[in-house]
């Protein structure tokens, strides 16, 4: 579905949002997904894949297949934002309680769920219905081996921020990136990792449960000894793929 009657911005592609249905609805929460991408392309399996993880598991999904490059920030955002919004402006037609919004993303996935918990500042374009009146910010974080800090140092990835704002260095890189905007109002994390990813390395996990933590906001980290980037599910390796059972443990806890 069309989040917007007529979408803002320069459209070299329409931004998408796909509705995955529970089996045998089990809860009133909901998951909002963005796949993963180096925000050049949409990962099926940390989009559809995920989605039907949490369907068989209860819960109903969205996928937003935001847009990536040639679109540039503030464009990949604000569709984030308002994949969110449009979720919880639905929120009765669907069964959802709109306070037990979830948002769930790896690799870039992982920046645009990380960007809507923390960056609060106005994007261009957005305010132009009554859906822009709902909050963008979800109720719980899932970030899954995120690219999180735009600016560390060791850290940043230039290839990865170009295809984000079109540039190597932006000035907004240290303006929006989520370590930097957590606050003690920013929503509760789920956080699991690899100590090998080569690609998204363990110390932007780290660095974003730092902020949340000394910020008091409740953070579940795990941290697995092996195993490289673009994991999704782990459905090939009995070990790894724990990550999913501790997830449905979290949402069962956090979001009854």
């Amino acid at each position: 579905m069309e989040m917007w009657k007529n979408t803002p911005g320069r459209c070299a592609e329409i931004p998408q949002l796909v509705y995955y249905p529970a089996k045998n609805k089990t809860s009133d929460a909901a998951i909002v997904i963005f796949p993963g991408g180096g925000f050049v392309g949409r990962s099926s399996h940390e989009g559809k894949g995920y989605a039907e993880f949490l369907n068989d598991a209860g819960y109903d999904a969205f996928v937003c297949n935001y847009r990536v490059e040639p679109s540039y920030y503030p464009l990949p955002l604000l569709d984030a934002r308002r994949a969110v919004r449009w979720v919880r402006y639905h929120a009765d037609e669907y069964g959802i309680d709109k306070n037990k919004i979830c948002v769930m993303g790896s690799s870039a996935g992982g920046t645009m769920s990380a960007l809507l918990s923390t960056f609060k500042g106005k994007l261009e374009y957005e305010g132009i219905d009554e859906i822009d009146n709902e909050s963008f910010i979800p109720n719980g974080q899932i970030i899954c081996y995120g690219y999180i800090s735009l600016c560390g140092e060791g850290l940043k990835l230039d290839w990865a921020n170009k295809s984000l704002f079109g540039e190597y260095n932006s000035p907004l890189e240290s303006v929006i990136s989520p370590e930097l905007n957590v606050t003690p109002e920013t929503p509760k994390a789920f956080i699991w990792q690899t100590a090998e990813d080569d690609c998204c390395v363990l110390g932007h996990s780290l660095t974003y449960a730092r902020a949340l933590r000394e910020n008091n906001v409740p953070v579940e980290m795990h941290i697995y000894p092996y195993g490289g980037h673009g994991l999704g599910r782990a459905q090939d390796d009995p070990y790894l793929s724990r990550w999913t059972d501790c997830l449905l443990d979290w949402l069962k806890a956090e979001f009854k």
